[in-house]
């Protein structure tokens, strides 16, 4: 017969498991909510618009001249805490990629070399998905921090087999992807995982988030830039806190057929998890485009 005070012990245990399982929702609804516009509590102007957002969760976005291979990387983003990774060092041509202390789930694949070379000035990023191929232009001159995660990621086929998870309205049109972990299936909590790493977000003077964009999600702090990334194929009035990665040359008409069949069941904030499955089959890229 149980005493009291095992009753006791129960209980206590029981209430912890409480507080760990809500503490882990939580840290996953906060790195999910750092993803592009969407979810409650949070409110934004999108174009004019006012949404709940759910930052571009693992990525919000933004985009430029987004692949204009001229810029120096000079230019590479200023948006990082002081405390977070540091922007690209044009000096010593280094990244600086930190772990990721912000919870969510990681598919750990290491960290990427640090090392890194802005020629050539654009590479050729191809998604094989179960809907054809998605090719984008990255501009490595003036995102070379992101790219070199990209190719890195990529190498270590990070995101084959996973499934793009949130697709926006005509309101707010963008397809987001790099969640490995996501199910994409209009249930699950999707948008919490990443590679265990973080980096500072860069090439973000001017940028703007147009039809064609590649740009990378992040959560509201910055340098909080991970593995997921949106595809953008209306324009979207988000402010430049999102590494605008690259230039879609191939590939649009898929994101608009995707559009066109619309979520499985709106989130509440006009996105939801595509009616459409994407799947990302392999991912290369190549020196030039």
């Amino acid at each position: 017969m149980a005493t009291g005070k095992d009753r006791q012990k129960q209980l206590a245990r029981e209430h912890y498991e409480r507080q760990m399982q809500r503490r882990i929702e939580r840290e996953q609804k906060a790195k999910r909510t750092a993803i592009i516009g969407s979810t409650v509590g949070v409110v934004i102007v999108v174009g004019g618009i006012v949404a709940a957002v759910a930052l571009l969760g693992g990525g919000d976005a933004g985009t430029e001249a987004a692949a204009s291979p001229s810029a120096t990387p000079a230019d590479t983003a200023a948006a990082s805490a002081p405390t977070g990774p540091k922007p690209y060092d044009a000096a010593t041509g280094t990244c600086d990629y930190v772990k990721d202390a912000g919870g969510g789930q990681v598919k750990d694949v290491g960290m990427p070399p640090t090392k890194v070379k802005t020629e050539p000035a654009t590479k050729k990023m191809t998604f094989k998905t179960n809907l054809g191929d998605i090719v984008v232009e990255l501009n490595n001159a003036k995102a070379p921090c992101a790219t070199n995660s990209l190719e890195f990621l990529a190498k270590k086929k990070y995101y084959d087999g996973s499934k793009c998870h949130r697709l926006g309205s005509e309101k707010f049109p963008m397809l987001q992807c790099g969640d490995p972990s996501a199910k994409a299936d209009g249930k699950s909590q999707d948008g919490s995982g990443g590679p265990g790493y973080v980096m500072a977000e860069e090439n973000l003077t001017g940028a703007q988030y147009k039809r064609g964009v590649m740009a990378m999600a992040k959560t509201s702090a910055p340098g909080s830039t991970g593995s997921q990334f949106f595809l953008v194929y209306g324009d979207i009035g988000l402010t430049p806190d999102y590494t605008p990665v690259g230039t879609i040359t191939k590939g649009l008409d898929i994101l608009d057929k995707v559009n066109k069949a619309g979520v499985i069941a709106d989130m509440g904030d006009g996105t939801g998890a595509p009616k459409q499955t994407v799947e990302i089959k392999d991912v290369t890229i190549a020196g030039k485009s």
